[in-house]
């Protein structure tokens, strides 16, 4: 296939300069458009830069059009940041503190011009380090050593309170603060532990008088009902005694006596009887034979009753 050519005068091949134009005019277009469209990141703000000059507005995330050439956009972000640094104070009692501090922040979308244009990017280095190293120090200070150990979320709230007053007017919201850990000297680590040694021993020792107090309470009260159970059986019996006497008592009539009396005689006199002036009397009737010979004993006889006559 054969190409035809235009020929200038002087028989040069003569250039298509009508189809360069065009190319160029679509490469400055497509470069005028990407200079005029910017794409703000999700979680970020986009600050407009006029010639340098911070502009009252600013863009949200998502697409948006800009003056090409003569604005600018910067993004800041407005995500939820963690800031870690090492931190050192004295408490209360003048003991030296060390510890690991945890911010957790972010920055309000709408302050984010006002952060640019007088603080800048770089707000971290610039604000919140020394906002948090001078809260810590200040609360601290309030505690003593012990105190900061016990109480360490009352520590971290006083903490977290200083840095939003603080930080909140540049528009750093401060969504958690922590207090990651405590370390103190040497020394004070080991008169704690002696303390907390000491206490143990304490509260062991209390624990084991109490138990033995409730031992010997036991053991007294188990007396005490034993002695009571005792007693009350002895009564009991007394009470038993007395009602079992009282009934024979009522049981025992002259005729009842004098029918026992009967059936248990074994048909033999008695030989001692008492008289009326409370002497025992001897009446052995062997005794009597012999020491009386004239005195004869002579069998009772019966004589039966008769009807008295008139």
């Amino acid at each position: 296939m054969s190409v035809i050519h235009e020929l200038n005068k002087d028989s040069s091949v003569k250039r298509n300069v009508k189809g360069f134009k065009w190319f160029v005019t679509g490469l400055v277009i497509l470069a005028v458009a990407g200079a005029s469209l910017t794409i703000v990141p999700a979680g970020n703000t986009g600050v407009v830069l006029t010639m340098g000059k911070v502009s009252a507005t600013s863009f949200q995330e998502g697409a948006h059009f800009k003056i090409p050439f003569v604005q600018t956009v910067e993004t800041m972000s407005n995500k939820i940041q963690v800031y870690e640094t090492p931190a050192s104070a004295v408490s209360k009692d003048l003991q030296t503190v060390s510890s690991t501090l945890a911010v957790n922040y972010r920055l309000i979308s709408d302050k984010s011009p006002d952060m640019y244009k007088n603080v800048g990017i770089d707000y971290q280095t610039v604000l919140i380090t020394p906002v948090v190293q001078e809260c810590f120090k200040s609360a601290t200070a309030n505690y003593t050593a012990e105190q900061l150990i016990t109480e360490r979320q009352a520590v971290g709230d006083e903490v977290k309170n200083a840095l939003e007053s603080k930080l909140n007017g540049y528009g750093i919201y401060i969504e958690k603060f922590n207090i990651v850990n405590f370390d103190f000297s040497e020394e004070f680590n080991n008169a704690i532990e002696a303390k907390q040694v000491a206490e143990q021993n304490l509260l062991k020792t209390k624990t084991e008088q109490e138990q033995a107090i409730v031992i010997a309470n036991a053991e007294a009260e188990k007396k005490v009902i034993s002695a009571k159970a005792e007693a009350e059986a002895i009564m009991a019996e007394a009470q038993a005694n007395a009602d079992a006497n009282e009934l024979l008592e009522k049981s025992l009539t002259s005729k009842v006596i004098a029918y026992q009396q009967i059936q248990k005689w074994n048909g033999v006199l008695p030989k001692v009887t008492g008289s009326d002036n409370g002497m025992l009397v001897n009446i052995d009737l062997d005794d009597i034979q012999n020491s009386s010979p004239d005195y004869i004993y002579t069998e009772p006889q019966y004589i039966p009753e008769t009807d008295n006559v008139n």
